[in-house]
């Protein structure tokens, strides 16, 4: 921090301290939702025509261990569903239903920690807006009826400061907030396509022979 920095600091008060870790707070979980969240969006066509064609060459160890490493929710959702490709279609799209309640919460982690945030930062300054005027009308009521503007300037500083950062840092985390979740949904989106996609290949598109003999978990000779 520069002279100029901690000098705005201080002159907006003691309440601009927490203004200033709700703000470090936030940008931290920003960051790292972003990057997992990058993580675990990945190329659902591409990724999904690599393990039809697995499927097709009846290699299923292969295909649950891309799905296991990619470790991304429509990875997950995918492996759900190689994992109980034998079951009727029910206990299937149930399997992958299952996973699907289990992956939204990890991508969720930590969000509504930002729209929390949102909604604090500008109570916060509020609160130091009030108590700078408070102190003005002590100060006020101390001196007497003539106060010199040199005098109260200090609290009009603190007021507008705090109020200014508790707004700024809200109107910020609101609109991380909402990008974060606008992520979250297209993931989502693309796992219910992901689901069907593979359950329609795993039930109705693989080749005749391939339906009539399940896949073996078991691995081929020709693997070993």
């Amino acid at each position: 921090m520069n002279s100029i920095t901690i000098n705005i600091l201080s002159q907006g008060g003691p309440l601009m301290w927490p203004l200033v870790l709700l703000s470090l707070l936030g940008l931290a979980i920003f960051i790292e939702r972003v990057l997992f969240l990058h993580r675990g969006n990945i190329r659902s066509g591409e990724f999904l025509s690599g393990i039809k064609n697995l499927l097709r060459k009846r290699r299923l160890i292969e295909a649950l261990t891309v799905c296991e490493e990619t470790q991304s929710p429509i990875a997950m959702i995918v492996k759900s569903a190689l994992i109980h490709h034998s079951e009727p279609e029910g206990k299937v799209r149930s399997a992958i239903q299952s996973t699907a309640l289990a992956e939204i919460p990890v991508m969720e982690r930590r969000t509504g920690t930002l729209g929390m945030i949102a909604k604090i930062a500008p109570m916060i300054g509020l609160l130091g807006t009030l108590i700078a005027l408070f102190q003005a009308y002590l100060k006020m009521e101390s001196i007497g009826a003539y106060v010199n503007s040199p005098e109260l300037t200090g609290y009009i500083a603190q007021a507008l400061l705090t109020t200014l950062f508790g707004i700024a840092i809200a109107i910020i985390a609101y609109i991380a907030h909402h990008f974060l979740i606008g992520r979250i949904t297209a993931i989502v989106n693309n796992m219910e396509w992901v689901a069907n996609d593979i359950v329609q290949f795993l039930l109705y598109d693989l080749p005749d022979e391939e339906q009539t003999a399940p896949i073996s978990l078991e691995k081929d000779s020709s693997m070993t």
